[in-house]
């Protein structure tokens, strides 16, 4: 099984929604995909959210207002389904956070196996303080008032595109 297959196999355990994609088909795709109004930040070389529905610059109340949040993840960790979203100057925190549904874009060359792979690829970054980020696995859930609660923290639902060169 591929490093991806395994990646899409554990959002599936997870109820997080993934689609395969062609750069060229980002658009299109991103359009289906989230539901308006919505905000990002995304800094990748193969895809952009220019010409999309999608606030880059949002201001305090579009955020509040938002269903929706694009980001960009840095790393995919396949064994956990989890992604690396790191600090942006655009705000990449506060997108991945407040909006309830949570789409997050990741190049499937940067699905790493493991933990202790992508540890290992964000070392170098994160120790010189380039770099800080936030590992992410699934829609936010808590149980600590009982019954299972989604969206208490961050999003209800996540949604990942993975773009395939």
């Amino acid at each position: 099984m591929s490093t991806v297959d395994t990646f899409e196999n554990a959002l599936d355990g997870l109820a997080v929604e993934t689609t395969r994609l062609a750069p060229e088909a980002f658009e299109g795709v991103l359009e289906e995909v989230i539901e308006k109004p919505a905000v990002g930040t995304l800094s990748m070389e193969s895809v952009s959210l220019e010409g999309t529905p999608v606030a880059t610059d949002p201001t305090p109340n579009q955020l509040t207002e938002s269903v929706t949040g694009v980001t960009g993840a840095s790393l995919g960790i396949a064994e956990y389904g989890s992604v690396v979203l790191p600090s942006t100057s655009g705000g990449a925190e506060p997108v991945s956070l407040f909006c309830d549904l949570h789409v997050v874009v990741v190049s499937a060359e940067d699905i790493v196996p493991d933990m202790p792979t992508a540890v290992g690829t964000m070392a170098t970054t994160l120790a010189d303080g380039r770099e800080s980020a936030i590992i992410a696995t699934g829609p936010s859930a808590t149980a600590d008032m009982g019954a299972l609660v989604r969206g208490a923290h961050g999003p209800k639902r996540v949604h990942v595109l993975v773009i395939e060169q």
